[in-house]
């Protein structure tokens, strides 16, 4: 039985995947592990009547569980984990904050209007931090193999690029190559390819009312 997923919709185009980087990371870890799974494709400013009933908070993703939908990527990958444990994509404990704080200060640069605000350096202390714990343990967060920490990072990571290089005409320094790797690895993987933003377009339409409200 295929499991049923309701992720966002593109803005503009409800027939096309969306931007939601929470929403990717439970389809990444469904595609990672094989798992069956229907996408049901919500447009987040006029959402169906079914799912506010079965989901009155009007987030997404949330998936559904033996008949009970399930909000929030945390708990929902937490679940997929134990109920399709093959294979495996635990983190290991030492290794499952690492590049935790990237999203919050990508967002904070995106909608800083004050170059010396140090927005744009905490970024890079994050981003540095990554790149040398890839460079000692990569070329994922664990090693060789990818696991929830990597399919958690991937979609923000993507974001952060195509944000970033759209707004501010910003890229991440060249000499952090780990990094670069990192990305070119994550994002190269069938799992992402299948299911990443339909277009960069739709990333960009996403953020544009957080950076000019």
């Amino acid at each position: 039985m295929a499991l049923e997923v309701a992720a966002k919709a593109a803005a503009g185009a409800p027939d096309l995947l969306g931007d939601c980087p929470f929403c990717q990371r439970v389809t990444l870890t469904l595609e990672e592990k094989k798992v069956p799974y229907k996408l049901h494709l919500i447009n987040l400013s006029d959402k169906p009547k079914w799912f506010t009933e079965v989901n009155p908070e009007g987030k997404v993703p949330v998936v559904k569980f033996d008949d009970k939908w399930v909000p929030d990527s945390d708990v929902i990958v937490g679940i997929i984990e134990e109920k399709y444990p093959e294979p495996s994509l635990k983190t290991p404990p030492e290794f499952a904050s690492v590049g935790s704080k990237i999203l919050g200060s990508f967002v904070t640069f995106l909608k800083s209007k004050d170059p010396g605000d140090g927005s744009e350096q905490a970024l890079l202390t994050e981003l540095k931090a990554l790149d040398e714990h890839l460079k000692a343990h990569g070329p994922y967060i664990a090693g060789e193999k990818v696991t929830a920490a990597d399919l958690s990072l991937a979609p923000k990571l993507y974001h952060l690029k195509v944000a970033l290089g759209h707004f501010k005409k910003w890229t991440v320094p060249a000499d952090l190559a780990h990094y670069h790797k990192y990305t070119e690895l994550l994002f190269s993987r069938e799992s992402f390819v299948k299911t990443a933003p339909a277009d960069e377009k739709y990333v960009i339409a996403g953020w544009e009312p957080k950076v000019n409200p």
